[in-house]
């Protein structure tokens, strides 16, 4: 090429060019990620090409590998260069100007069979990532010359609106330089902060030093690509502390790469402290999202499960699109893809944690576990697998011990059928009250609910390993006791007497009232009818949706015919049938709070009063 040529962009680069400059990304500083992603790619390419090349067939060869970028505040100018594997003059239009016409043809294709302007997840696949340059240049210029010793440097030049020139440009060296004249409005864009910032943001990882006035910007390792057996300790824990911005170190991690279904590397780390639980706040995002080293989503949100946001790590793709918009994430079914292999994986990790190293995973789940309550709760496509990782203590396990599923199946009697749950404040307030007596009687073990979401998530769960999972509240548990240990119990038609005696005198405060067959020790109980909502389920909706004259169900009290309260209290209604009403109250309020319902305080002080005061009278039997 002897002198300067002119040519006009296509009509389909054209409309490319106002997609990309006015529509495609939200945030202007993406030029520059961009930009220094196709440097990269250049300078990889240039990589290759020394491995493969004769001595001598390499024009600049001893010139290192790497991206230089020169802030003029005063000339409002961005230049970025790079020693890669440049271009000729043809390749210059065909990168620049032709290819963006059949690519650019295919892209816009693509939008029109979407129907929707904003489904842009494919535009990395058609290269013109470059021109989103204009959304702060008024002109851009790119030199760049051939790594062949036999070709020039040629000059592409353009303002992004009609068209673009090539010209001959003698005396440079290998590589690329794109020169960015900056349109009124975007001068920070020549402020050396500024792009160091950007840098540090996208382009932290590129495997190549990126250097901002004289001065590299990249200095971590993106030791997510290495193998997991070359990476030291000390490495893990400046790279977390790197990524999460913290002190510590991290519980546990996960490293691994998969060529298919996905080719994904994958660096995920527990953190050592749950934010959440000192009153932080809700945890953002911590796992961010590259494709080649260049980051395309910070913090994302659509990566992981949102239960996994505990999580500090990155993960890297390279199936997926490099100019990937933020906006297009959601929908993208790689992206989904890849949320389902790193969270198969991760559950997989700590399941295997939890066989091989019970103490570290114990520290997971302690900080934790709470994450996994909510995904089950929550989350219907991975609420089996989470059941693998719920932690429990049970009347089987000694105090501050916690059992599995898995392990509390394992330990079932024969003849028990279905898995066994108890709510209440704490293991003390649990194993005093009346649920326990039938099951220690039976020896069947029962798992001790105490947080307030456990409920709702065994609730949730409803089975595992084929089981049922069954709160001890329930009125139909289907297990006796049996005959009271020289206890004499009251007969048949006494019960039921006592009983719908019980039912008028305290009305709507309870459901029905019967004989129980399942306590040992106690005087009463209170058992649901329903079996949908558990006493701590109701705590939580009681504090949450205050009860305005009644939705929540009643619940049934039973009697222990055979206890010397119930027998007393049958004798003593014969008598004092008004005192009677009062130690009825009493009962059934004593019952109520074992069973962790909320009572009514004043009525209760009132009706002790009134005991005391007729007790005090000489008035009792």
């Amino acid at each position: 090429m002897s002198g300067k040529e002119k040519k006009e962009f296509r009509t389909e680069v054209k409309k490319v060019l106002d997609i990309v400059i006015n529509s495609l990304y939200t945030e202007r500083d993406i030029f520059l990620r961009e930009l220094v992603s196709n440097s990269a790619d250049a300078l990889e390419k240039m990589r290759h090409q020394e491995l493969v090349s004769e001595e001598g067939e390499v024009f600049d060869r001893h010139v290192p590998l790497e991206i230089s970028i020169d802030c003029d505040k005063k000339g409002k100018k961005l230049t970025i260069t790079d020693t890669g594997i440049g271009m000729t003059a043809a390749e210059l239009e065909n990168n620049l100007g032709t290819i963006a016409y059949s690519g650019s043809r295919a892209f816009l294709e693509n939008l029109a069979e979407s129907g929707k302007k904003e489904d842009l997840s494919l535009i990395g696949q058609f290269g013109v990532g470059f021109y989103s340059a204009f959304m702060v240049a008024a002109k851009v210029t790119v030199q760049s010359r051939s790594w062949r010793r036999d070709e020039e440097g040629h000059q592409w030049e353009s303002d992004g609106v009609a068209d673009y020139t090539i010209s001959p440009c003698p005396g440079i060296r290998r590589g690329t330089r794109i020169i960015i004249e900056l349109k009124e409005g975007e001068e920070k864009y020549a402020d050396p902060l500024t792009i160091k910032r950007i840098i540090k943001q996208y382009s932290a990882f590129v495997p190549f030093p990126i250097k901002v006035d004289g001065e590299t910007v990249n200095t971590v390792q993106a030791i997510w690509t290495r193998s997991p057996s070359e990476i030291s300790e000390e490495e893990h824990r400046d790279f977390y502390r790197y990524l999460g911005n913290v002190g510590g170190e991290p519980i546990t991690r996960l490293h691994f790469t998969t060529d298919a279904p996905l080719a994904i590397h994958a660096l995920l780390y527990v953190p050592g402290e749950n934010l959440e639980r000192f009153g932080l706040g809700r945890m953002d995002p911590g796992v961010s999202l590259y494709c080649r080293k260049v980051l395309i989503d910070q913090h994302s949100k659509h990566l992981l499960p949102e239960w996994l946001r505990f999580l500090k790590g990155v993960v890297d793709s390279e199936d997926l699109p490099l100019n990937i918009s933020r906006q297009a994430l959601q929908d993208n079914l790689l992206v989904g893809k890849i949320r389902r292999i790193i969270t198969s994986r991760f559950i997989k990790h700590l399941k295997e944690l939890g066989e091989k190293e019970p103490g570290t995973y114990k520290k997971v789940w302690e900080s934790f576990g709470v994450f996994f309550k909510e995904g089950v709760a929550s989350d219907p496509a991975w609420e089996n697998d989470l059941a693998a990782l719920l932690r429990f203590e049970s009347s089987a396990t000694e105090p501050g011990e916690l059992t599995s599923l898995a392990d509390y199946v394992s330990r079932m009697k024969e003849d028990q059928k279905e898995i066994f749950f108890i709510g209440g404040a704490s293991r003390e307030d649990i194993e005093k009250g009346p649920y326990l007596e039938v099951f220690r009687k039976k020896g069947f073990e029962v798992l001790y609910t105490t947080e307030p979401i456990d409920d709702f998530v065994l609730s949730r769960l409803g089975e595992y390993d084929g089981r049922k999972i069954t709160s001890c509240e329930r009125a139909d548990i289907g297990i006796e006791a049996g005959d009271g240990e020289g206890k004499e119990a009251m007969a048949e038609d006494e019960v039921k007497s006592l009983a719908a005696w019980l039912k008028e005198t305290l009305g709507d405060r309870v459901g029905e009232v019967r004989a129980s067959k399942r306590l040992v020790d106690s005087p009463a109980i209170l058992v649901n009818p329903t079996g949908f909502m558990t006493a701590g389920m109701e705590r939580i909706m009681r504090a949450s949706q205050p009860e305005e004259g009644g939705g929540f169900s009643r619940r049934d009290l039973e009697i222990n015919p055979a206890h010397d309260i119930i027998r007393g209290l049958d004798r003593f209604r014969r008598k004092d049938e008004d005192l009677a009403g009062i130690m009825a109250g009493q009962l059934l309020d004593a019952a109520m709070i074992q069973a962790g319902i909320p009572v009514q305080g004043r009525d209760m002080v009132e009706r002790s009063l009134e005991l005391i005061e007729k007790v005090v009278r000489g008035l009792g039997v």
